[in-house]
């Protein structure tokens, strides 16, 4: 990786020879994020030119802090990064979508969403077991489900469902979610002893929690 300086614009070129398209990516801390295969500057050039006003809306954007967004079938969104859907990351996606064959944005978006759900299964499963041992706290069982408001809940009866969107954000933030649902299965409220058993697991909870306040996924 190296920094491509265009007119008042420090981007990051990524040069691939395995890649068939150029991507632009504006990350949600209004990097720009240039991938090619081997091409020369004066194609590098022409494409930041044909496309600056459209960089320079979307840097806009991202300082105002939108919703994070991703262009269907070129892009992936993990961990708080777009990933092109050539990334190896993302491999299981992209032969989802293959097998579409067909320009169905609703059919995409289904794979979209069932290839959320899976990595997020994948990922957080794990990381609710390490902070469950290192928390003393048993759970009865891990769902997981897209949702609209919540980023995870805690039942009476000690089952945890997460939101598949959260896969979307930061590790870190992540990792509150998890540490904040098994909390509540020794305290079903937000109390000062709740926060207390947060902060002794997670230091810098509050600075996570609020920065998930600011964290916006867009869900399709």
């Amino acid at each position: 990786m190296n920094n491509i300086i265009y007119r008042d614009l420090t981007i990051k070129h990524i040069s691939k020879s395995t890649l068939k398209n150029s991507y632009i990516t504006i990350t949600p801390e209004a990097e720009v994020i240039l991938k090619t295969p081997k091409v020369n500057q004066s194609f590098i050039f022409d494409l930041l030119q044909d496309r600056e006003l459209w960089i320079r809306k979307k840097i806009a954007q991202a300082k105002k802090n939108p919703p994070i967004k991703v262009n269907i079938e070129d892009e992936v969104l993990l961990f708080g990064d777009i990933y092109s859907i050539d990334a190896p990351e993302v491999t299981n996606l992209r032969v989802k979508l293959e097998k579409i064959r067909v320009n169905s944005p609703s059919k995409s978006i289904k794979c979209y969403n069932l290839f959320y759900k899976d990595y997020c299964s994948a990922y957080i499963t794990p990381r609710v077991e390490y902070f469950s041992q290192k928390m003393n706290l048993k759970y009865e069982e891990i769902k997981f489900r897209k949702m609209k408001s919540r980023w995870g809940s805690c039942s009476s009866n000690r089952v945890l469902t997460f939101n598949t969107e959260l896969i979307k954000t930061k590790k870190e933030l992540i990792d509150y979610v998890v540490v904040h649902e098994l909390a509540h299965i020794k305290h079903m409220n937000h109390s000062k002893d709740f926060h207390s058993l947060v902060d002794k697991y997670l230091p810098f909870s509050r600075e996570y929690r609020q920065e998930l306040k600011k964290t916006k996924i867009s869900t399709f």
